[in-house]
């Protein structure tokens, strides 16, 4: 090899062995960024207060989308069932976040629960009784003055405010523990449901349901609330603040485009079908998004409307005294 071309193969060597190590020390760089990227989101738990459906599409869709980890957050959202003490966790500190309604909120406060709201999901409440259509019944009043069944979770501020309303009457009210196979085999049979939910299942099942709002009646409290404890937001302001922010473009992209969180609840709750999720998600679509909140943002929430539920709290007894509005969200 002549001279030249053996400093022309050196110099080609060298340069390939130095973009070969530039190239390994970029490679494992990013590596390094990856890991300790990974390793600085923030883990964070959510129980909700019931199974995986459209009431908590935009909660699975901040997951899906990235939109927690934008704002470097590890969320697991833990589903729950009829009962689940979602307040009492999260005042406890077993949980850092959660979901609940807003007179639960009312009333833990009340206890001296340290438990604040911090976005509300519904701004107006889904619960509603549904019925049979046969039966003919015009609005709730004649629901509750009939000689059926009506099954309701016993303790709910909206079943106390029902009663103080219109009385029960001849109506015979049993507790409420989740489905609707009574409901489809019972034609006196009327129940509780969130109207996104129960009643979409029963006439795909063959049912000819009838629903009435209890807002309707009312009583409309914040549904889907979630939310932390006050020390939590004293101590982490940021980190509530990034969640919020997470949270608030889940839904936003749910109601746009509900389909991928649809079809991964859809894997973690058999009992509901795709297509029911897909007319849930469009049925519950209005209760979320109001003049209000295209105003003000999804989640939105007032102190008027916090007042108005304490005091409809109050006189029904369930608590003896009103906090100040702003006690209740941040």
């Amino acid at each position: 090899m002549r001279l030249k071309d053996s400093l022309v193969f050196q110099s080609e060597r060298s340069f390939f062995m130095n973009f070969k190590s530039y190239f390994i020390f970029i490679f494992f760089s990013l590596l390094s960024f990856s890991v300790f990227a990974k390793a600085d989101l923030t883990k964070i738990r959510i129980a909700l207060d019931w199974v995986p459906e459209p009431e908590f599409g935009g909660f699975y869709a901040a997951s899906l989308s990235g939109a927690y980890k934008k704002q470097n957050l590890d969320v697991e959202l833990v589903s729950g069932g009829a009962g689940a003490p979602v307040v009492q966790m999260v005042s406890a500190g077993k949980f850092d976040f959660g979901t609940v309604s807003a007179s639960e909120v009312v009333i833990a406060r009340a206890r001296g629960a340290d438990v604040v709201a911090l976005f509300a999901v519904y701004q107006t409440s889904p619960n509603c009784i549904m019925t049979h259509a046969k039966r003919g019944f015009k609005n709730l009043e004649e629901v509750l003055h009939s000689d059926g069944i009506v099954a309701m979770s016993q303790g709910q501020a909206y079943a106390s405010f029902l009663e103080k309303k219109y009385g029960f009457k001849k109506a015979k009210i049993v507790p409420f523990t989740g489905g609707i196979s009574e409901f489809l085999h019972n034609e006196r049979y009327s129940q509780q449901g969130f109207i996104f939910s129960e009643p979409i299942l029963a006439k795909r099942q063959g049912a000819d349901p009838k629903t009435f709002l209890v807002a309707e009646s009312g009583y409309n409290p914040y549904t889907t609330v979630l939310v932390t404890r006050a020390e939590t937001i004293r101590k982490n302001p940021d980190q509530v603040k990034r969640l919020i922010t997470a949270v608030r473009e889940g839904w936003q992209g749910y109601l746009k485009d509900p389909e991928q969180a649809n079809k991964f609840m859809a894997t973690k709750n058999k009992a509901m079908d795709l297509e029911t999720f897909r007319e849930g998600a469009r049925a519950q679509a209005p209760l979320i998004e109001t003049e209000e909140t295209k105003k003000n943002g999804l989640g939105t929430m007032t102190e008027a409307r916090w007042k108005t539920l304490a005091e409809q709290v109050k006189d029904l007894k369930l608590i003896s005294e009103v906090l100040p509005a702003k006690a209740y969200f941040h």
